[in-house]
């Protein structure tokens, strides 16, 4: 490994320890940093995506890690967002290089900065847990849009964490921190596997960026896991929307 190699390295482990605490604190967000930086480094963008989606993996297992031991978890809302994401996302990610990327990015942004705004103005969003459409119809339409939030997972590049933690606050009731809890989990582990699992089969990721991702994605999952533990809903939301409306507009403007 050459003297820059070793700058490259040092340098994904910091942005991806800083990128993956904010995001597992906040519920998302970790591409708005961690996949330019990799774009920087000379990849190209179907690469730099890829090896994004194999790093978000480890911070999916860095949350779990630390929310396993607070049994915090929804087990029937765990099994759904199982059942309806993965599907969306191989889906996603199966037509990613079909989708023209600016217009797809400009959409996204502009939805994200929705999700912010929205949160914003509903003072009392997500501060209480207040279970609600746990009938069978309420799951079947839960469902379908954890299937439409996994589509844009498996093929946009950041910020559809976001969108389930939206989901699962405004649709069935959980508090933010629960809300988080369960999108690190079931998004950063299981439907950021299945999207690098496809995208690697089409050989798309740079397996020498990995070894510095994979350590600053897993630290920093915990330590976003841990501050949103100790801190509570409120500053949860608050880094919620914070983060949205940086998405949104990093989005929009390019």
């Amino acid at each position: 490994m050459t003297c820059v190699d070793s700058i490259d390295q040092i340098l994904l482990f910091l942005i991806s320890l800083v990128a993956n605490t904010f995001s597992a604190f906040s519920g998302g967000g970790a591409g708005l940093v961690q996949l330019p930086a990799i774009l920087l480094l000379g990849l190209p963008f179907a690469a730099a995506l890829a090896t994004h989606k194999v790093a978000s993996v480890a911070l999916g297992v860095g949350a779990t890690l630390r929310h396993l031991h607070e049994e915090r978890l929804d087990r029937p809302l765990l099994w759904l967002m199982l059942a309806s994401g993965v599907p969306g996302v191989l889906l996603g990610a199966a037509a990613i290089l079909r989708v023209p990327d600016r217009p797809a990015e400009i959409a996204l942004g502009l939805l994200t900065l929705g999700l912010g705004l929205y949160s914003i103005l509903s003072p009392g969003l997500g501060l209480e847990h207040r279970p609600s459409h746990r009938g069978w119809r309420g799951y079947l339409v839960g469902g379908a849009g954890l299937f439409l939030i996994g589509i844009l997972n498996g093929s946009l590049t950041s910020g559809t964490g976001l969108f389930v933690t939206l989901w699962l606050v405004r649709w069935f009731g959980l508090d933010y921190r629960r809300a988080v809890a369960l999108t690190l989990v079931i998004v950063g582990l299981f439907w950021n596997g299945s999207g690098a699992l496809a995208l690697g089969l089409q050989g798309r990721i740079y397996w020498p960026f990995i070894p510095a991702l994979l350590v600053g994605s897993l630290l920093g999952g915990y330590l976003g896991a841990h501050l949103s533990i100790l801190k509570g809903s409120r500053w949860v939301k608050r880094a919620f929307e914070i983060v949205t409306l940086l998405i949104g507009a990093k989005l929009v403007v390019g």
